[in-house]
């Protein structure tokens, strides 16, 4: 049973049959889904949500299907980490890192939405699915096209990490490099789209592709014993999460699942490409376009689709904006793999250098719980490590060469009697 009532334009409020539209023809606003929450309130509570399978699919009446969905069965419920070793590091109290780095299958958040547009675009009766990508997106639809037999067409920047580039190819997916940034990438897509009629999950069919990202939202909710955190430091490319996340604790608000609870919203860019951090440091509704160039590739998106948005979310929720160079992304994906275990890609660097930076300058109180986003795996972006770790140490199988090898390193360890 599905519980959308329509499209309905964020800026003119008009509203539209539940298709594959994605700008309103009068004001040329963005379309989102538009529920019908009264029939969720008396459909779906706490202890009905407890019940079900541990994935995103727990939450299916506030998801845009009609039926039940067709791929990603599996997708979500990934870990809430409690970072007490980080934390102690950063010098806070309660600290949580919500980990998509494990999400199924391709290792990021992007297999959320993609798993929701998927569905839908099949139900919409597409036969060919595609996509404008900066890597994770190109992973999660070549891997669930796959996954339901549908042919798939992945357009990403000629400069991609070829870790992603593979993880694309494996999959049987028809992939095309295009010589230009991102956002020339996604001009193209537009084109194709209008000409082709495909589903382009991030164009056409992005009102209910976004929608799949609102899940990352109700799992924190939900894993912190229906609380909302103090504070979240959200990733941001095109800007869409950060907007989800807000509509998904807002909708738990509203449903009664959770009490009213005043979290600020962070929005953490690379300062290689942070068009929105920019605008919001400047208290700015214009998001000027820039250049990208970082090393978080996942995130190098210079004019982001939903930048007024996500800068909205920011500035109401009384949260702020950061933006962290390529050495200190690297520092923090080093921090994060060394005091917890979790090895994020850049943009998980980008996060958590953001609230590192957040907290030293008292954005952030220390003895507040404080959420920090990690979107993606760090298998999917090796490259920005090399030759930023230790090397290897090399020796013949001999105790005696070992035995100098803990004494050139300093350490004294008690040895069996």
């Amino acid at each position: 049973m599905s519980y959308m009532r329509s499209l309905k334009c964020r800026e003119c409020g008009k509203e539209y049959p539940k298709e594959a539209l994605h700008v309103c023809e009068l004001c040329f606003g963005p379309l989102e889904v538009n529920y019908e929450y009264d029939r969720i309130k008396e459909a779906l509570t706490r202890h009905a949500i407890e019940k079900r399978e541990p994935n995103m699919w727990r939450y299916k009446e506030l998801l845009p299907l009609d039926g039940d969905p067709s791929v990603g069965a599996q997708v979500g419920f990934t870990p809430l980490v409690r970072a007490k070793n980080l934390g102690k590091a950063l010098g806070v109290k309660e600290l949580y890192i919500k980990n998509d780095a494990v999400n199924f299958p391709t290792l990021s958040f992007k297999d959320r939405v993609v798993s929701v547009a998927i569905s839908r675009a099949r139900e919409l009766g597409f036969q060919i699915v595609a996509c404008a990508s900066t890597g994770n997106l190109a992973n999660s639809v070549a891997a669930n096209a796959a996954a339901c037999g549908m042919e798939s067409y992945v357009f990403i920047p000629h400069d991609l990490e070829q870790s992603k580039v593979l993880g694309t190819l494996v999959y049987g997916a028809t992939v095309v490099s295009i010589k230009g940034t991102y956002d020339e990438v996604n001009r193209l897509c537009s084109e194709i789209a209008g000409k082709y009629g495909w589903a382009f999950v991030n164009i056409n069919i992005r009102p209910y592709y976004a929608e799949g990202s609102k899940t990352f939202g109700y799992e924190i909710a939900e894993q912190l014993g229906w609380k909302l955190p103090k504070h979240i430091i959200v990733p941001m490319a095109g800007g869409s999460l950060i907007t989800k996340i807000s509509k998904a604790f807002k909708e738990f608000q509203k449903l009664g699942f959770v009490k009213q609870t005043d979290t600020r919203i962070y929005g953490a860019q690379a300062a290689g490409c942070s068009p929105i951090i920019n605008a919001v440091k400047e208290g700015s509704e214009l998001i000027r376009p820039v250049k990208p160039n970082t090393i978080a590739k996942s995130l190098a998106i210079g004019n982001p689709a939903d930048g007024y948005y996500s800068a909205k979310v920011i500035r109401e929720s009384g949260g702020w904006g950061e933006s962290v160079s390529d050495e200190e992304i690297i520092a923090s994906m080093k921090l994060l793999a060394e005091t917890e275990g979790i090895f994020a890609e850049t943009a998980g660097g980008v996060t958590l250098g953001v609230t590192k930076k957040l907290i030293e300058q008292g954005r952030i109180p220390k003895d507040e719980s404080i959420v920090v986003c990690v979107t993606g795996n760090g298998l999917k972006t090796q490259e920005a490590l090399h030759g930023k770790l230790n090397e290897v140490t090399v020796i013949n199988s001999r105790l005696a060469e070992f035995d100098e090898l803990v004494k050139a390193n300093g350490k004294e360890y008690a040895l069996k009697a």
